[in-house]
């Protein structure tokens, strides 16, 4: 696919992270001949307590990817974990089949999960983690505060994973888990409120991680059924990683983009 006929490509970022804990991969993404968004989102602001949730990151998305497809783009989103429940919550509408319905240029192209949530209206993250039976992980994964910001209580272990964390520059490992912070927990917590994005026509992708322990492949498997099930089309394409593929399979995320945007 030559440069000129790419996507640009709108990246919603996972809890925890913030725009610099991608560099590693909009640096490679850029090289490849993308043009990169990441928008910082606003629950990641590090008030306390928390003064911004699902709600106030999806309206950032919304406003953002709005003013791309505006200016007449083609957009593929890359949504990581938590982002892909703001994208999903954001999104619906301006896929480029509904904007070329209206006589209007630009769209959302291809909506990518990257180990990130995909769930049905009304659903929220923790009720998947619920329905494996894996609610009493909540409190050994993730600390929370009363204010319910939470952080990762193993971010080499769980977030990175091992043995993937292992086979990185010690550090370069230390340099990615300084970038992760204190998030609002009650994301976690709160329902999709909008028609979600994958109901639009925008074509569907799913990045599993086979070695991840924050969103198992199990429950990444069960989204993309229920996908199916609902009578979408799903791409997909396996990792061998953990939960942070934007660090330990930044090659193969890319070379997925390429392939998946292409089609």
């Amino acid at each position: 696919m030559e440069a000129t006929t790419k996507p640009t490509l709108l990246i919603v970022h996972g809890g925890w992270h913030v725009p610099h804990s991608y560099g590693k991969l909009t640096s490679a993404l850029r090289a490849a001949g993308f043009e990169v968004h990441i928008p910082r989102n606003v629950s990641m602001n590090g008030s306390r307590p928390p003064n911004a949730d699902l709600a106030t990151d999806s309206d950032l998305i919304r406003a953002y990817a709005s003013s791309l497809v505006e200016a007449g783009r083609d957009v593929a989103v890359l949504m990581h974990s938590y982002g892909g429940q703001v994208g999903t919550n954001a999104l619906y509408g301006l896929s480029h089949k509904a904007r070329a319905a209206k006589g209007l240029s630009g769209g959302v192209t291809h909506l990518i999960y990257m180990a990130a949530f995909a769930l049905p209206e009304g659903k929220k993250m923790v009720d998947k983690v619920e329905e494996f039976g894996h609610m009493d992980r909540m409190p050994a994964a993730f600390s929370f505060d009363e204010d319910q910001s939470c952080v990762p209580n193993y971010p080499k272990e769980g977030l990175v994973g091992e043995p993937y964390a292992d086979e990185l520059d010690p550090e370069e490992l230390a340099a990615y888990i300084a970038t992760l912070s204190r998030w609002n927990g009650k994301c976690m917590y709160l329902p999709l409120e909008n028609t979600p994005a994958w109901r639009d026509d925008a074509k569907l992708c799913y990045i599993y991680t086979l070695g991840d322990l924050t969103v198992p492949i199990d429950y990444q498997r069960s989204m993309v059924q229920y996908l199916e099930k609902e009578g979408k089309v799903v791409q997909t394409v396996d990792l061998e990683t953990g939960h942070s593929p934007n660090l330990t399979a930044t090659k193969g995320v890319v070379d997925a983009v390429v392939r998946l945007t292409s089609a």
